[in-house]
């Protein structure tokens, strides 16, 4: 079924609001922990890691968090898996269309000092527990908020939660990508008023 021209960015802007929030949900529940970063953006293509100090002036949210899609594919595999191959007016292409959206949340990675010494055991510790709050943060927020955000469903919208893996540390940042797979909902005609079967 085809999709309507702003289904992946309206569900990558969804994305990025209900995780903000859970954020800063977490920063009010867990005495030290850093809120929603203030530089927050979907992002196309990959992520580039700009900020994972406090670009805003001194807030103690520094960091940065980013919704970019990975992918977009159809879910029924045809008997070869050339999932590439799309149907014709006798087989009409796949029912429900994919995308694989990440989810990468920076924050500062404590780097050695100026004679080279490495961060101390307290300083990795502290950057390890916010990462673990970021991490599980994050998985809950995309477990609830997906669960809600189509509208006439009674179940909410169809997902998978993917890989999370912690990335870095790296030029003085470390963090979490999460990988989800999202259900689109299909609603545009097709081009020249031709219709698929739902």
């Amino acid at each position: 079924m085809p999709l309507t021209p702003l289904a992946v960015h309206d569900l990558t802007e969804t994305v990025l609001g209900c995780v903000c929030a859970a954020l800063q949900a977490a920063a009010d529940d867990v005495e030290g922990q850093p809120g929603c970063p203030c530089r927050t953006c979907v992002v196309p293509g990959a992520v580039a890691w700009d900020w994972c100090d406090d670009p805003c002036g001194g807030r103690s949210d520094g960091g940065q968090l980013s919704v970019n899609l990975v992918r977009l594919f159809p879910t029924n595999p045809f008997p070869n898996d050339d999932r590439t191959v799309m149907g014709t007016r006798n087989c009409p292409p796949p029912t429900i269309t994919a995308a694989e959206i990440a989810v990468t949340l920076l924050r500062c990675a404590p780097v050695p000092d100026e004679q080279g010494c490495p961060p101390s055991c307290t300083e990795l510790d502290t950057a390890a527990r916010v990462t673990h709050v970021d991490a599980v943060t994050v998985y809950n927020a995309l477990y609830c908020c997906l669960r809600g955000t189509e509208p006439g469903r009674r179940r909410g919208r169809k997902f998978v939660m993917g890989q999370q893996r912690t990335i870095g540390p790296q030029g003085g940042c470390v963090g979490i990508e999460q990988r989800v797979t999202v259900a689109l909902p299909g609603c545009a005609p097709c081009p020249g008023g031709e219709e698929t079967s739902p």
